[in-house]
Protein backbone atom coordinates (compact mmCIF):
# COMPACT_ATOMS: atom_id res chain seq x y z
CA UNK A 1 0.00 0.00 0.00
CA UNK A 2 1.27 3.48 -0.86
CA UNK A 3 -0.63 5.12 2.00
CA UNK A 4 -2.08 3.68 5.22
CA UNK A 5 -5.32 1.84 4.44
CA UNK A 6 -6.23 0.58 7.91
CA UNK A 7 -6.63 -3.04 8.89
CA UNK A 8 -9.20 -3.98 6.22
CA UNK A 9 -8.43 -1.51 3.41
CA UNK A 10 -5.43 -3.44 2.03
CA UNK A 11 -7.77 -6.31 1.10
CA UNK A 12 -9.04 -4.10 -1.74
CA UNK A 13 -5.60 -4.42 -3.35
CA UNK A 14 -5.73 -8.21 -3.66
CA UNK A 15 -6.76 -9.41 -7.10
CA UNK A 16 -8.58 -12.63 -7.99
CA UNK A 17 -9.57 -13.53 -4.44
CA UNK A 18 -12.43 -15.89 -5.18
CA UNK A 19 -12.60 -18.30 -2.25
CA UNK A 20 -13.13 -18.22 1.51
CA UNK A 21 -10.18 -16.55 3.22
CA UNK A 22 -8.86 -15.98 6.74
CA UNK A 23 -7.33 -12.75 8.03
CA UNK A 24 -5.88 -12.13 11.47
CA UNK A 25 -4.10 -9.47 13.44
CA UNK A 26 -0.40 -10.14 13.84
CA UNK A 27 -0.36 -9.42 17.57
CA UNK A 28 -2.28 -12.38 19.00
CA UNK A 29 -1.21 -15.67 20.53
CA UNK A 30 -3.78 -18.46 20.54
CA UNK A 31 -4.43 -22.19 20.49
CA UNK A 32 -7.37 -21.68 18.10
CA UNK A 33 -7.68 -24.37 15.44
CA UNK A 34 -8.00 -22.35 12.24
CA UNK A 35 -9.35 -25.30 10.27
CA UNK A 36 -12.23 -25.69 12.74
CA UNK A 37 -12.93 -21.95 12.50
CA UNK A 38 -13.11 -22.02 8.70
CA UNK A 39 -15.32 -25.14 8.73
CA UNK A 40 -17.68 -23.48 11.25
CA UNK A 41 -17.85 -20.40 9.03
CA UNK A 42 -18.65 -22.45 5.94
CA UNK A 43 -21.24 -24.56 7.76
CA UNK A 44 -23.04 -21.44 9.05
CA UNK A 45 -23.15 -19.76 5.63
CA UNK A 46 -22.22 -16.25 6.68
CA UNK A 47 -20.41 -13.55 4.76
CA UNK A 48 -18.07 -13.15 7.74
CA UNK A 49 -17.19 -14.96 10.93
CA UNK A 50 -15.34 -13.34 13.80
CA UNK A 51 -13.54 -15.45 16.39
CA UNK A 52 -14.73 -14.13 19.76
CA UNK A 53 -13.62 -14.57 23.34
CA UNK A 54 -15.42 -13.84 26.60
CA UNK A 55 -13.12 -11.47 28.48
CA UNK A 56 -13.56 -10.58 32.13
CA UNK A 57 -12.77 -6.92 32.79
CA UNK A 58 -12.15 -5.67 36.30
CA UNK A 59 -13.46 -2.17 36.89
CA UNK A 60 -11.30 -0.52 39.56
CA UNK A 61 -13.97 1.99 40.55
CA UNK A 62 -17.45 1.96 41.98
CA UNK A 63 -19.98 1.86 39.15
CA UNK A 64 -23.25 3.74 39.56
CA UNK A 65 -26.38 3.22 37.52
CA UNK A 66 -28.38 6.39 36.93
CA UNK A 67 -31.97 6.54 35.75
CA UNK A 68 -32.92 8.92 32.95
CA UNK A 69 -32.34 11.91 35.22
CA UNK A 70 -30.00 12.26 38.17
CA UNK A 71 -31.19 9.51 40.52
CA UNK A 72 -28.74 6.70 41.30
CA UNK A 73 -30.66 3.42 41.22
CA UNK A 74 -27.80 0.98 41.81
CA UNK A 75 -24.20 1.01 42.99
CA UNK A 76 -21.66 -1.78 42.45
CA UNK A 77 -18.22 -1.50 44.00
CA UNK A 78 -15.37 -2.58 41.71
CA UNK A 79 -17.34 -5.06 39.62
CA UNK A 80 -16.01 -7.62 37.19
CA UNK A 81 -17.85 -7.43 33.89
CA UNK A 82 -17.91 -9.90 31.01
CA UNK A 83 -17.66 -8.82 27.39
CA UNK A 84 -17.59 -10.84 24.18
CA UNK A 85 -14.61 -9.39 22.31
CA UNK A 86 -13.16 -9.84 18.86
CA UNK A 87 -10.00 -11.94 18.85
CA UNK A 88 -8.80 -10.15 15.71
CA UNK A 89 -9.29 -13.31 13.65
CA UNK A 90 -11.77 -13.23 10.76
CA UNK A 91 -13.04 -15.56 8.04
CA UNK A 92 -14.58 -13.88 5.00
CA UNK A 93 -16.30 -14.78 1.79
CA UNK A 94 -15.05 -12.96 -1.32
CA UNK A 95 -18.35 -11.05 -1.48
CA UNK A 96 -17.18 -8.84 1.42
CA UNK A 97 -14.61 -7.27 -0.89
CA UNK A 98 -17.32 -5.20 -2.56
CA UNK A 99 -17.75 -3.35 0.76
CA UNK A 100 -14.11 -2.24 0.79
CA UNK A 101 -13.50 0.85 -1.37
CA UNK A 102 -10.34 0.39 -3.41
CA UNK A 103 -7.43 2.35 -2.01
CA UNK A 104 -9.42 3.87 0.88
CA UNK A 105 -8.78 3.60 4.61
CA UNK A 106 -11.00 1.04 6.38
CA UNK A 107 -10.60 -0.87 9.65
CA UNK A 108 -12.17 -4.26 10.37
CA UNK A 109 -14.74 -2.94 12.89
CA UNK A 110 -15.99 -0.51 10.24
CA UNK A 111 -16.13 -3.28 7.63
CA UNK A 112 -18.14 -5.48 10.00
CA UNK A 113 -20.58 -2.64 10.65
CA UNK A 114 -20.98 -2.12 6.88
CA UNK A 115 -21.76 -5.82 6.47
CA UNK A 116 -24.35 -5.75 9.26
CA UNK A 117 -25.97 -2.58 7.89
CA UNK A 118 -26.19 -4.19 4.45
CA UNK A 119 -27.99 -7.22 5.91
CA UNK A 120 -25.07 -9.61 5.47
CA UNK A 121 -24.83 -12.49 7.94
CA UNK A 122 -21.95 -11.98 10.41
CA UNK A 123 -21.29 -14.93 12.70
CA UNK A 124 -19.53 -15.24 16.06
CA UNK A 125 -17.25 -18.22 16.67
CA UNK A 126 -17.05 -18.36 20.47
CA UNK A 127 -13.63 -19.69 21.49
CA UNK A 128 -12.84 -20.92 24.99
CA UNK A 129 -9.20 -21.94 24.61
CA UNK A 130 -6.08 -19.85 25.08
CA UNK A 131 -6.01 -16.38 23.53
CA UNK A 132 -3.95 -13.33 24.36
CA UNK A 133 -3.80 -10.00 22.59
CA UNK A 134 -0.21 -8.75 22.57
CA UNK A 135 -0.93 -5.05 22.01
CA UNK A 136 -0.12 -3.92 25.56
CA UNK A 137 3.26 -4.42 27.21
CA UNK A 138 1.84 -6.26 30.22
CA UNK A 139 -0.19 -8.59 27.97
CA UNK A 140 2.92 -9.33 25.90
CA UNK A 141 4.89 -10.18 29.05
CA UNK A 142 2.11 -12.50 30.23
CA UNK A 143 1.91 -14.17 26.81
CA UNK A 144 5.68 -14.71 26.76
CA UNK A 145 5.49 -16.54 30.08
CA UNK A 146 2.49 -18.56 28.86
CA UNK A 147 4.29 -19.44 25.62
CA UNK A 148 7.23 -20.92 27.54
CA UNK A 149 4.84 -23.41 29.18
CA UNK A 150 2.44 -23.93 26.27
CA UNK A 151 4.81 -23.94 23.29
CA UNK A 152 3.74 -27.37 22.03
CA UNK A 153 0.05 -26.61 22.39
CA UNK A 154 0.38 -23.25 20.63
CA UNK A 155 2.65 -24.37 17.79
CA UNK A 156 1.12 -27.81 17.32
CA UNK A 157 2.74 -29.54 14.34
CA UNK A 158 4.72 -26.42 13.40
CA UNK A 159 7.65 -27.21 15.70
Amino acid sequence: EDQPLGTAGPLSLIENLDETFLVMNGDVLTTLNFGNLVKYHQDRGGAATIATYNRKVNIDLGVVHINGGDEIVNYTEKPTMNFDVSMGIYVFEPTVLRYIPKGEYLDFPDLVLKLIEAGEKVISYAFEGYWQDLGRHEDYQEAWQDFKHMKGEILGDCE
